[in-house]
């Protein structure tokens, strides 16, 4: 959704009623609505809860997870950590920012794509990983990119075999001495 709509911000609102404590919860499903923060939904949210904008401003500008301006429909966010690092996240990076077109923490033009760096996705066993909205994928391959953006550029059919067989291999964690030990295995 690209303009602001005063009905969609109120609907929200009305979801989560007046009570204290609903700011964070308001914002998250604003943003969900319109992939971005809009000021003038921000300035309904404080007259509606009579809070003043700054405060609306200050919890938004705190938590990393929202954004003041536009964002793609699909975030990519790069791991940058150590074990990442040193398996090649840099050139994963770089690939992706030459075929989206986009510099790290911009948007693509045609609004699909939000390309960001974290630090650590605590996958390290898995280096190198690129995160696509909450799926991670692991010991990724720079050739392996252009099918994981392909899948979230369109919609795959839901029932369709040939995109299961070809979707790219999604992380799973590892597995631990615990993790063995609880399904019988030697340690």
């Amino acid at each position: 959704m690209s303009s602001f709509n005063a009905a969609a911000v109120d609907r929200i609102m009305e979801k989560h009623g007046d009570a204290g404590g609903t700011l964070i919860g308001i914002l998250t499903d604003i943003q969900k609505e319109y992939t971005y923060l809009p000021r003038e939904a921000l300035r309904r949210v404080g007259e509606s809860l009579k809070i003043p904008l700054s405060q609306v401003f200050s919890v938004c500008t705190f938590y990393k997870i929202f954004s003041l301006a536009p964002r793609g429909k699909h975030s990519i966010k790069v791991c940058l950590g150590t074990a990442c690092h040193v398996k090649g996240a840099a050139l994963i990076l770089d690939r992706l920012r030459r075929d989206l077109a986009v510099a790290e923490g911009g948007t693509t033009k045609d609004g699909k794509f939000t390309l960001e760096t974290v630090r650590c996705v605590g996958c390290c066993s898995i280096a190198p990983v690129v995160t696509v909205d909450e799926t991670a994928y692991g010991r990724l391959k720079q050739e392996e990119l252009s099918g994981i953006i392909a899948s979230r550029g369109t919609e795959a059919p839901k029932r369709a075999k040939s995109a299961r067989a070809t979707a790219p291999k999604r992380a799973r964690p590892a597995r631990t001495a615990t993790t063995r030990q609880r399904a019988g295995g030697s340690r």
